[in-house]
């Protein structure tokens, strides 16, 4: 048995010193929160892949955890901007689709060092690219939920607003606040008066490496199709090819 799988059958003891090679502890002092459930903390760090490799796992994968995470940091950082901004709605969606888009979340998380930490399949680890970055956003937002569901939401608001509400400043400087999807909802329904809707034309691939195609729909006209890792990705994909094609004057 590897020393990995031991850690993940004696799921009570989380002293062990090797996890994933780096003592947990250290992930704790990077983040500067101390879990009290550490099985909690540690469900928060494993990837679908890596059960598939590890049925012995008596914990879960972390999907439901970022879903929960991913509604905390919404309302946090949506509570934040409500009291910090006097801007309209309009601005407040775009500085909050900044912060919270998975381009923004797999940076900080690559600061953190979240990924020396996670439980991934063998395959899973190799893989550097634009999957990686999803992956690492995932993974921040589970172990926003764990925070949340563990240390309640003072402490989750505390965790946000340090290592995430803190790249605010960045994002106003270099003014990229307004996703794909923003500026192409606010020029159709401007040009067209028609608001965008998004529909998965296709989904393909093993679970944790799933890609989707999505169509960008204009009443019942196609206008654009992406394809990504998350269906937010695909999303937005399909609103930047959509731009680039208003840009240059082309039929969409």
């Amino acid at each position: 048995m590897t020393s990995d799988s031991k850690i993940m059958k004696n799921k009570h003891n989380f002293s062990d010193k090797n996890f994933s090679g780096k003592d947990p502890k250290g992930l704790e002092n990077i983040l500067e929160v101390s879990f009290k459930n550490q099985n909690l903390f540690q469900e928060a760090l494993i990837h679908r892949s890596y059960l598939n490799e590890h049925p012995e796992c008596s914990l879960k994968h972390n999907e439901r955890l970022e879903f929960l995470g991913d509604s905390v940091l919404e309302l946090l950082v949506s509570e934040y901007l409500y009291k910090e901004f006097q801007r309209p709605e309009g601005e407040m969606t775009n500085l909050r689709a900044a912060l919270v888009n998975s381009e923004t979340l797999g940076e900080i998380a690559k600061k953190l060092k979240i990924e020396d930490y996670l439980f991934l399949s063998k395959g899973e680890a190799k893989d550097t690219g634009r999957a990686r970055t999803v992956l690492l956003a995932n993974a921040l937002e589970a172990i926003i939920g764990a925070i949340y569901l563990d240390k309640g939401l003072t402490e989750a608001s505390r965790f946000v607003r340090k290592n995430i509400l803190s790249a605010l400043p960045d994002i106003l400087k270099k003014e990229i606040i307004k996703d794909s999807k923003t500026q192409f909802q606010e020029i159709s329904q401007e040009r067209f008066r028609v608001t965008p809707r998004y529909e998965v034309l296709k989904e393909w691939g093993p679970d944790h490496a799933k890609r989707f195609l999505v169509g960008l729909y204009l009443n019942k006209t196609i206008m654009a199709q992406g394809q990504g890792f998350s269906k937010q990705e695909a999303e937005e994909a399909a609103a930047r090819k959509a731009l680039q094609a208003l840009n240059s004057n082309t039929k969409l």
